[in-house]
């Protein structure tokens, strides 16, 4: 199917959601579920890769989840070093730099140590952005971002939305022109909610463990047969 794939995203963000549902529907314990996803991390990254998709952006963390029992929370940061020390030296051979989205200091100092690990080795690639979101939540963001532009003494005339977008996490990337969201919830749950303002929204009810490459490119295809037209109208678009 990727043969016929047209229109791809340059920027495609994901909601990886249901890992511990659907741990629990096969009788098992939620960390299994989430080690189960992020063998699906591994494998929506590298074709995203295969594809030339740009950047990708992948809702790793969001800081409400800390709510989460500390067994699980523990669990996922377990996951985090065991992806990044398996993961970071074929990102650095494969040109794909690591970029994290959200308040690092607030991590566990070995989770810290290994992001940073990550983001010195991956400094310099340039086929493709991997933004992970960890500990990350949209209007968070924008406070922070506003927070700076006050800090740097930012007239009133001087805010405008591309000087805002400058002092977001993904500050120097374009917007994503695609979001998927997997395991059948349909909202943003806090996630880039500036950044996809124009996004074209994709909802599965397929459990992140299960999103792969033939899911990838069903959703792909949904998105290459949308007309993406920012208000205007689409004779516009079509030139006529």
């Amino acid at each position: 199917m990727s043969d016929t794939l047209t229109h791809l995203p340059v920027h495609l963000a994901i909601i990886m959601d249901g890992n511990g549902r659907w741990a629990q529907a096969r009788g098992l314990p939620r960390e299994a579920g989430h080690r189960a996803g992020a063998e699906t991390v591994r494998t929506i990254v590298t074709e995203c890769r295969r594809l030339a998709i740009r950047h990708l952006t992948l809702y790793t963390f969001s800081s409400e989840n800390w709510s989460r029992p500390k067994a699980e929370v523990s669990a996922l940061f377990s996951l985090l070093l065991e992806f990044l020390g398996q993961e970071v030296p074929r990102m650095e051979r494969e040109g794909i730099r690591l970029n994290i989205l959200g308040d690092m200091e607030a991590l566990p100092l070995a989770a810290r140590t290994a992001l940073r690990h990550g983001l010195r080795r991956t400094a310099a690639n340039t086929d493709m952005v991997l933004n992970l979101a960890l500990n990350y939540g949209g209007r968070a963001e924008l406070v922070r971002a506003v927070r700076s532009m006050m800090a740097e003494g930012l007239r009133p005339g001087d805010v405008t939305e591309q000087s805002l977008a400058d002092h977001l996490y993904t500050a120097g990337q374009p917007d994503p022109d695609f979001l998927i969201r997997t395991s059948g919830e349909q909202r943003l749950s806090n996630y880039l909610l500036y950044q996809c303002a124009y996004s074209e929204f994709y909802f599965t009810p397929t459990p992140w463990p299960d999103f792969g490459v033939e899911a990838l490119h069903e959703a792909l295809a949904a998105y290459a047969g949308r007309s993406r037209r920012f208000g205007k109208t689409q004779e516009q678009i079509n030139g006529r």
